[in-house]
């Protein structure tokens, strides 16, 4: 198996356990936390975290309330871009962990876009109440993580080099 079709193997499997895992759990808040279901917040750390459900109908932060066009726009073309960027990584070592965080990130993209498809909003049911933390999801933490890891990346792993060998455009305009 030539390793193209291993990494879209790869791809295609993870992000399908990771939706999956992300929508079970979504699918366990709403059958033991929702209040439509007699369920009722269940507290794991008293003043620190719990499990409390929340339909969220905007993105993250509760931003863009009520845009279901726009998210699922949004969404599709932040998709679109990620699969485009996966395949056009170069192959080599160097680039598995950027390859491995465009897997968690259209894994979060996917199970909160199957939420706000077929619901009208996503549930979320993760909440730090000691910061006041926003309510979030599996989908969010893989999302969430995967950026912070990009940057970190970006910053101190990756060079300027590597960023013309994953832009070739950018290799055009500067011959």
């Amino acid at each position: 198996m030539n390793q193209k079709v291993k990494n879209t193997v790869t791809l295609l499997i993870c992000v399908i356990l990771l939706t999956a895992l992300d929508q079970a759990t979504k699918y366990l808040a709403v059958l033991h936390l929702s209040p439509e279901k007699g369920g009722s917040d269940l507290i794991l750390w008293k003043g620190v975290f719990r499990l409390q459900y929340l339909e969220n109908r905007g993105a993250a932060f509760g931003i863009f309330q009520g845009q279901k066009a726009i998210l699922a726009i949004t969404t599709v073309i932040v998709f679109l871009f990620l699969c485009w960027l996966f395949f056009h990584l170069p192959l080599e070592q160097r680039f598995s962990p950027l390859r491995w965080l465009i897997i968690f990130l259209l894994a979060g993209a996917v199970g909160n876009f199957i939420d706000r498809m077929r619901l009208g909003y996503v549930v979320d049911f993760f909440y730090f109440e000691l910061i006041h933390f926003p309510i979030f999801n599996v989908a969010d933490i893989y999302v969430t993580c995967s950026v912070i890891l990009l940057v970190l990346l970006f910053l101190f792993y990756y060079k300027e080099e590597d960023f013309n060998r994953i832009w070739p455009g950018k290799r055009k305009e500067e011959a």
